[in-house]
This record gives structure tokens, sequence and C-alpha cells, in this order.
């Protein structure tokens, strides 16, 4: 197998974390890097999903994490039991 080098421009900090982090896992920044490239290419793809923005929850999401939060705060839940509960649940 022939080799060729290839120079890339990344910042000081993302180095410095990114040798850490695959030292942790027996690797150098070159093995690292071989092992993103020949995934991606196996899977004719970047190996991960690139997103903008983390996900962002829904209407209904966010209403269940505002009650969450109020039953924390006061102790006091909306259902008197676990089987009202559950039953509006449709468990």
């Amino acid at each position: 197998m022939s080799t060729t080098t290839m120079n890339i421009r990344m910042d000081t900090e993302v180095k410095k974390e990114a040798q850490a982090l695959f030292s942790e896992l027996g690797l150098d920044m070159t093995t690292a890097i071989n092992i993103f490239l020949r995934q991606s290419i196996r899977e004719r793809a970047l190996p991960f999903a690139l997103r903008l923005d983390p996900p962002v929850p829904n209407a209904k999401t966010l209403a269940a994490m505002k009650e969450g939060d109020k039953i924390l705060g006061s102790g006091k839940s909306r259902f008197e039991n676990a089987e009202e509960m559950f039953s509006e649940l449709g468990i």
C-alpha cells in the first residue's frame, strides 16, 4: 500500500483535545483520521448525522416538561393515582 501526506488546518485546542481522546482510545491522530475516512468511504456518507441545531421539543413535549416542573415544585400531580394517569396515557 502506498501512502501520501495530507496537511490540514485546525484549531489548536481541537487538535489537543482530539489527541488526548484518541490517546485514551489507544489511537494516534493519523489512525483516527484514517478510520474516519475509511468509514466514510464504506458508508458512502459521513459516518454520523449532521444537524443544524439539536432537536427542538414539540408543543406537547414542552407542555409535559412544564407540567413536570410544576409537579416538582408543588409536589402535587393533576392525577389522583397511577391508574388515572395510565388511563389518560392509553396504557
